[in-house]
């Protein structure tokens, strides 16, 4: 951000973002919650507004008044260091407090933030506000996602929204593109906002590789699942081949095969697979298992950085063979925020890019995305390399 008008403009507009995401909801979606990873959106709506209570108006506010003193307890997420929390499980549980009264709380913050922003134009109270808005963000996207899986699991199958567009043709030829070894700068670079997991910018070797111009298409992850992928053991890691056993996993999230014919669920209700989109909803355990059977392999987090200015990305967070880990040097900030991504550091997959729910001005080359390998109710896809 380049001036304080121009942040705050950013803070009201991604207030209003998060709000108009639940827009198309019914009052009885806000509180459902399927399964532990996926949250209520009156969770997210009460989180993202705790998040600047907490660190901004509560610690730097004079005279500040707590909207509601449970409040701290309810929308906590993970950090330790800011006290007691509901267990994440039970999110659903909270009927109370009322939707309208999460609207109310997100209102009287906005309106206070906005006040104290007016008085205040120190720079590390602009740096917290700035975390604070992609903080807002990244809950865009999981709301979405979660948003999603809520209404994916109603066995209704409602609609979300008929303008969400999800299955944009890729072009039909795949082409690879050959990088040549060599030593490489990996990590944030410019004073443009960054998370701390994005820096220790360091250099690299890497060897020779090919990398595909475009993602993995349906059409591409039929032929495996047609050709018994699903069945052969010796595609898939020990723990991947337990996984699919024990929860009986024959295709990508959300599909349904209905009369002969594949379909799935999207925001747009239930369609037919496009066979020109990119795949979706699978976990790392699925693109492993894919790219072993095409002969290929992932790319590491540092082949995709290295080769992303030579393809186009963004539709589908993308799987990586790289392990979620610090960067050399990396430090985690002091108190509370310093929880925000070093203690994740741990048995997760790197995913880069951004998706179709990824909100504007959110993604970067240099991103660093993590999740289980497990997990695919984001906009998960898949890239080859060899």
């Amino acid at each position: 951000m380049t001036t304080t008008e121009t942040l705050l403009d950013f803070f009201l507009e991604t207030r209003r973002q998060t709000e108009n995401i639940c827009r198309p909801l019914e009052i009885e979606d806000y509180v459902v919650q399927p399964v532990v990873d996926v949250s209520p959106p009156k969770w997210h709506l009460g989180h993202t507004t705790w998040f600047y209570e907490e660190f901004i108006l509560k610690s730097h506010a004079t005279g500040y008044k707590l909207f509601d003193d449970d409040f701290a307890f309810v929308f906590n997420s993970y950090y330790e260091a800011v006290g007691k929390r509901v267990v994440r499980a039970d999110r659903g549980n909270l009927s109370r407090p009322s939707v309208q009264q999460v609207y109310d709380y997100r209102h009287y913050v906005t309106s206070a933030i906005k006040e104290f922003f007016e008085g205040e134009e120190s720079d590390a109270f602009l740096e917290i506000l700035e975390i604070g808005i992609h903080h807002e963000k990244q809950h865009q996207e999981l709301l979405l996602t979660d948003i999603k899986y809520i209404l994916g699991n109603n066995p209704l199958l409602p609609v979300y929204s008929e303008h969400f567009s999800e299955n944009k043709a890729l072009h039909p030829n795949q082409y690879w593109i050959a990088m040549d070894e060599g030593i490489f700068e990996i990590g944030h670079s410019t004073t443009d906002f960054c998370y701390d997991n994005e820096l220790g910018r360091h250099r690299i070797f890497l060897e020779a590789y090919e990398i595909s111009d475009r993602l993995v298409t349906n059409r591409e992850y039929l032929e495996f699942i047609e050709a018994g992928g699903y069945g052969k053991f010796e595609l898939w890691h020990a723990e991947a081949w337990d996984w699919v056993v024990q929860n009986k996993i024959t295709s990508p999230l959300y599909w349904h095969q209905i009369y002969g014919q594949w379909h799935h669920y999207s925001m747009g209700g239930l369609v037919k697979v496009k066979p020109e989109a990119a795949v979706t909803h699978i976990s790392y355990y699925e693109a492993f298992a894919y790219a072993q059977w095409k002969g290929c392999r992932l790319p590491t987090e540092f082949e995709w950085e290295t080769s992303q200015d030579r393809f186009s990305w963004g539709a589908r967070w993308e799987w990586t063979e790289s392990a979620y880990l610090p960067y050399p040097g990396y430090k985690k900030a002091e108190g509370a925020l310093g929880e925000y991504n070093g203690k994740f550091m741990v048995n997760q997959k790197v995913l880069r890019g951004g998706s179709l729910a990824t909100p504007q001005d959110h993604t970067r080359s240099t991103y660093r995305n993590f999740f289980h390998p497990h997990l695919r109710w984001q906009f998960t896809g898949l890239r080859l390399a060899r």
